[in-house]
C-alpha cells in the first residue's frame, strides 16, 4: 500500500507567497533583485578574501564560507520561487521537491554552526588577545570548518531520508514557496511521529545548543570588557561583534519563533513571511552588515580596485 500511495504523487504544487494577481510582477522585479543583490554581495565578500593576503585570517576564512553558505542558501530557493511566479503551473517534482529539502536543511544548518564558529573565534579574540595566534592556528581553523561541513551533511541527509519514507497520498499542494519539512509532514498520509520527534531532538542540537553557546560567548565577552571598564574597550566589543550580533539576531530570531516555538494561531501567511526574513532576507542583509561596517573589508575593498588600476582610485 505504501509503495501504491506513494507511486501517486509525481509531483508536488506549491502555491507561493499569497501575492495579488495585479502585484505579480511588482513582486517577481523585488525578489530577482534581492537575489541577484544576495549573489553578488556574497561573491564579492568571498573574491576579496581570497585576492587581499590582509585578510587571511581565522574570522575571514570563517566569514567566506559563511558567504559561501549564504549564497546557496538562497540559491536553494529563489530561483524556483521566480520561475514559478512567472509559470502557470509552479510545480516541482517529487525528486527535486526532496533535493530541495536536503539542500536547505544542509545550508541552514551549515550557517548555524559557522556563526557558532565564528563566535568562538570573537570570544578568543577578545578575551585572550595575547594567546590568540597559538590558539586560533590554522589546523583549528580548517579542522572546525570540516567539522561544520561534515555534521550538517548527516543531519540534513537524516531528515530527508526519514521524509522520503512517507506516503503522499491525493493532497499534493504545498501552501509554500518552497519544500519546508512541515508542510510535508502536514501533507502525509503517514504516521509522522518519528518524524516529528526527530525534529524536535535534533532542533535542540542544531539550534539551541549553537544558540546558547553564541550567548555564552557574548556573554563572557562583555564580562570580560567590564572588568576593565573603558571606552576603547566597549567600542572594541561593538565594533567587532556588532555585525555577528546582527546576523546571529536574524537568523535565530525567525528560526526559533518558527520551528521551536509554533502557535496555534500563526497563519499560513505569517509563517511564509518568517521563512522569507531568514532564507532571502539574512543572506542578502549579511554581505552588508559584515562589508559596510567593516574597516578591513572597506580596505580591501579599496587595495584590490586599485591594484586594478581603477580610475577613480586616485
Amino acid at each position: 500500500m505504501t509503495e501504491e500511495n506513494q507511486s501517486v504523487i509525481s509531483q508536488f504544487f506549491l502555491l507561493g507567497l499569497p501575492i495579488p494577481q495585479e502585484q505579480q510582477q511588482l513582486f517577481y522585479a523585488l525578489f530577482l533583485a534581492m537575489y541577484l543583490t544576495t549573489v553578488l554581495g556574497n561573491l564579492i565578500i568571498i573574491i576579496l578574501i581570497l585576492l587581499d593576503s590582509h585578510l587571511h585570517t581565522p574570522m575571514y576564512l570563517f566569514l567566506s564560507n559563511l558567504s559561501f553558505s549564504d549564497l546557496c542558501f538562497s540559491s536553494v530557493t529563489m530561483p524556483k520561487l521566480l520561475q514559478n511566479m512567472q509559470s502557470q503551473v509552479p510545480s516541482i517534482p517529487y525528486a527535486g521537491c526532496l533535493a530541495q529539502l536536503y539542500f536547505y536543511l544542509y545550508f541552514a544548518d551549515l550557517e548555524s554552526f559557522l556563526l557558532v564558529v565564528m563566535a568562538y573565534d570573537r570570544y578568543v579574540a577578545i578575551c585572550f588577545p595575547l594567546h590568540y595566534t597559538s590558539i586560533m592556528s590554522p589546523k583549528l581553523c580548517v579542522s572546525l570548518v570540516l567539522l561544520s561541513w561534515v555534521l550538517t551533511t548527516f543531519h540534513a541527509m537524516l531528515h530527508t531520508l526519514l521524509v522520503a519514507r512517507l506516503s503522499f497520498c491525493k493532497n499534493n499542494v504545498i501552501p509554500h514557496f518552497f519544500c519546508d519539512i512541515s508542510p510535508l509532514l502536514k501533507l502525509s498520509c503517514s504516521d509522522t511521529h518519528v518524524n516529528e520527534l526527530v525534529i524536535f531532538i535534533m532542533g535542540g542540537l542544531v539550534i539551541v545548543i549553537p544558540f546558547l553557546l553564541i550567548v555564552m560567548s557574548y556573554a563572557q565577552i562583555v564580562s570580560s570588557i567590564l572588568k576593565v571598564p573603558s571606552v576603547r574597550g566597549i567600542h572594541k566589543v561593538f565594533s567587532t561583534c556588532g555585525s555577528h550580533l546582527s546576523v546571529v539576531s536574524l537568523f535565530y530570531g525567525t528560526i526559533i519563533g518558527l520551528y521551536l516555538c509554533p502557535s496555534a494561531s500563526n497563519s499560513t501567511v505569517k509563517e511564509t513571511v518568517m521563512a522569507m526574513m531568514y532564507t532571502v532576507v539574512t543572506p542578502m542583509l549579511n554581505p552588508f552588515i559584515y562589508s559596510l561596517r567593516n574597516r578591513d573589508m572597506k580596505g580591501s575593498l579599496a587595495r584590490v580596485l586599485c591594484k586594478k588600476k581603477i580610475p577613480f582610485c586616485l
